[in-house]
């Protein structure tokens, strides 16, 4: 009988192959692992992190000149000044609204860019884009090219970790962390905040050690006369595949085990409050998968599109809508980044805090009418990044006066992955996989680092 441990280092070398590049970067990264937080349904800029002034006094009045926006139900009301008070934060003063009093007090960690672009005012296309760079199914996300490229520090988890909304999925679903035409391995392991974080984890009953040794060596075997017989690089994928669910066994339940943290650690993420309690666990669940080598964790807001609004979509009351949903994210969000100051966390790991797109200064009402909600709007718009490699307390780029379009330094997704990648110590334009005749990246064939706001 092969020695299992024996087979799988010799078969593995077909599955590790192209994971040999991991912890092998192009230059030196500033960051080695990354949390992302996405708000779906299109966070209002002009109520959060971009200030205009104008709004206020523009309040009631038409919008300017005579060009018809691209909206997603093309009801062009009149201009609303923001629901929220803005106000200098830190020493930096960058502007923050009071619908993230939480995360306002972290301003001077912040860079801000207020001038971002997406290609669609679509939420399924540009949640597409905003995690893959394309506006179409199919391709991969950005955690996956980051364990594609990187690999983990750990054996015992994926590389790539996806913590949904507990109310459902984004616009797109799991194609969301897909890895695309990458190796499958890649693609984002998705586990639940509430409950057992993985579906059967566990045998449905007790299996005895000889009884289970005995199967796996007779599989073991019968996989090595396949592989021998066929070179089938599937098959040493699948292994892996296995052989890393086996390591999850162990890892998992000690990982998501929240309740191994200080009180006062639990208390300061908010996981004793009902508003913040499912936020607050995703985001302490993804300090602690860092800390035991996932690469990327991705962590999202809102969930399925209708009526009761889950998520960030505010056209019938933007004011209603954000409360609510701000009210989910943004203590934990600063208990996330706070924590990870705390720990020297922060020094080697890149936060992202993203939305699809924003919303317009003007209502989604009729003509003449200031109404509540906004809709959507993609050639303006802000997200935030925090932590390894960035000027702190920054805000960069900026929209028209009353924040409609992006008119200085306008960054789009290929930007802004391009950076994120140059963060890690890759180049965008080197990081690719030959895919029908292309040699595919993450920025396809655009993307310029935002060096203005790198350390």
């Amino acid at each position: 009988m092969i020695e299992r441990r024996a087979f799988l280092g010799g078969l593995g070398s077909i599955a590790f192959a192209s994971l040999l590049r991991g912890g092998t970067t192009h230059f030196l990264p500033k960051a080695k692992r990354v949390i992302h937080v996405c708000l779906c349904g299109g966070m209002s800029h002009v109520d959060s992190f971009d200030y205009k002034p104008a709004l206020t006094r523009f309040h009631g009045k038409k919008l300017p000149g005579t060009e018809k926006p691209e909206t997603f139900f093309g009801q062009i009301g009149l201009l609303r000044k923001p629901d929220w008070a803005f106000r200098q934060r830190g020493q930096s003063g960058i502007w923050i609204s009071d619908l993230f009093p939480h995360i306002a007090t972290m301003a001077d960690e912040l860079t801000v860019i207020n001038s971002m672009v997406a290609d669609s005012a679509n939420h399924t296309p540009a949640t597409y884009q905003e995690n893959s760079g394309f506006r179409l199914n199919g391709f991969p996300a950005l955690g996956s090219w980051l364990s594609y490229g990187l690999g983990a520090d750990t054996e015992e988890l994926p590389a790539f970790v996806v913590l949904p909304d507990p109310r459902g999925f984004p616009a797109g679903g799991t194609i969301n962390w897909s890895s695309g035409f990458l190796p499958a391995r890649h693609q984002g392991v998705p586990f639940r905040t509430r409950g057992p974080a993985i579906d059967e984890l566990y045998p449905a009953r007790p299996i005895a050690v000889e009884t289970e040794t005995a199967t796996r060596d007779l599989l073991a075997e019968l996989d090595r006369r396949h592989a021998s017989e066929r070179g089938d690089d599937s098959l040493a994928a699948r292994l892996r595949g296995y052989e890393l669910a086996g390591r999850m066994q162990l890892a998992v339940p000690k990982v998501t085990d929240l309740s191994r943290e200080p009180l006062r650690i639990q208390e300061s993420y908010g996981l004793h409050e009902s508003e913040t309690a499912d936020f607050g666990r995703a985001c302490l669940m993804a300090r602690r998968l860092l800390e035991k080598g996932v690469r990327m964790v991705q962590l999202f807001s809102g969930g399925p599109f209708g009526s009761p609004r889950i998520n960030w979509d505010g056209h019938e009351d933007v004011k209603a809508n954000h409360t609510q949903e701000a009210k989910r994210v943004d203590q934990p969000v600063a208990a996330l980044l706070r924590d990870l100051r705390q720990r020297g966390m922060l020094d080697d790991t890149l936060v992202l805090f993203t939305t699809e797109f924003g919303r317009t200064p003007f209502t989604q009402a009729g003509t003449g009418v200031v109404g509540k909600g906004r809709d959507h709007n993609h050639v303006g718009f802000s997200v935030w990044m925090a932590g390894a490699g960035l000027k702190k307390g920054l805000a960069y780029g900026t929209t028209d006066e009353i924040g409609w379009k992006s008119v200085d330094k306008p960054v789009y997704w290929y930007d802004f992955h391009a950076t994120v990648l140059h963060l890690l110590g890759l180049d965008h334009e080197r990081l690719t996989f030959y895919h029908n005749g292309i040699q595919r990246r993450l920025t396809n064939v655009h993307g310029e680092v935002v060096r203005a706001i790198l350390a």
